[in-house]
């Protein structure tokens, strides 16, 4: 189930986050249980993935580790838990008939569950079809990555009724492929090294494309967040013309990832860069204390 990728659902929270409403518990309530269908969705998702290519894993020095590589989980228990975690991923659209609570019926419409179940049907027709077939297609499958974080943004403004801005997706859009292809670098890197790959289509890449595309990615996704914080629209809704200050913390984290990326060669874990690299760490806390004080204060 991957319990530790679970930190990506995160994107659930932004549209509350950004919006201002932190501190309405109705609107905390639905987050929490957009964020935790998206975590059984995912978990389903790996589940369906590693029964796949469990055979490709066993000639990875990592990834032979896995339950269904490694023959510690077989292949059908493997399906049995993904059917499990699709059945539990859904379950919010049902959650104000089972559980009728004053407080989730307040937080969660009939409207809300319905859209949430769509995103979240959406989400795993999509990933079923990357692990059956798009991961193979070069460019397609990191492109179709990004997707998954745009979906997690909306599912969280689905459930809680808070409009979703523009803005806000195509920063989600571009942040999520600016990881994915340094995923793609660490690749191309394990394959010079003559290491097994899993992905048949890395040779379709080369250290300086990706070290281009990281470039032009980072570059188009910092213009992007200080337009976004010079937006004469975001100054009026947050009351403040000092939003452009929090840009600080995200080119230190851009630029961060780049050096671990390039100089280091270390992109493969971009889950483990943001929890354990303390420079990103640094600017990950300093980036949401600088905007809640300006949002709350």
């Amino acid at each position: 189930m991957r319990i530790r990728q679970w930190v990506k659902n995160v994107f659930v929270f932004l549209p509350l986050f950004f919006s201002g409403g932190i501190l309405n518990g109705g609107e905390w309530i639905a987050s929490i249980l957009a964020a935790a269908a998206f975590c059984l969705a995912s978990s389903a998702v790996y589940c369906l993935n590693d029964v796949l290519d469990f055979r490709a894993d066993r000639e990875h020095p990592v990834k032979r580790l896995r339950p269904v590589a490694s023959g510690a989980v077989s292949p059908r228990a493997a399906l049995i838990l993904a059917a499990l975690c699709v059945a539990g991923a859904f379950a919010p659209a049902f959650l104000p008939r089972i559980f009728p609570f004053a407080a989730i019926e307040e937080s969660i419409t009939s409207g809300a569950s319905k859209r949430l179940a769509l995103i979240i049907g959406i989400y795993l027709l999509l990933n079923a079809a990357y692990c059956i077939r798009i991961k193979h297609i070069a460019l397609i499958d990191v492109f179709t990555i990004a997707i998954g974080y745009v979906l997690r943004v909306l599912a969280g403004g689905a459930m809680t009724g808070i409009r979703v801005s523009p803005w806000l997706i195509c920063m989600t859009y571009l942040l999520a492929l600016f990881l994915a292809f340094g995923k793609r670098r660490d690749d191309v890197l394990n394959n010079e090294r003559g290491e097994t790959v899993t992905r048949r289509h890395t040779l379709s890449f080369n250290r300086p494309f990706l070290d281009i595309t990281l470039g032009v990615l980072s570059t188009v996704a910092i213009v992007s967040y200080v337009m976004y914080c010079m937006s004469p629209e975001v100054m009026k809704r947050l009351g403040s013309d000092c939003v452009y200050v929090t840009a600080v913390f995200v080119l230190l984290g851009m630029i961060r990832y780049l050096q671990l990326a390039i100089v280091e060669g270390r992109s493969g874990a971009p889950t483990d860069i943001v929890l354990k690299d303390g420079m990103i760490r640094f600017a990950v806390i300093g980036w949401i204390i600088s905007y809640a004080i300006i949002l709350y204060f």
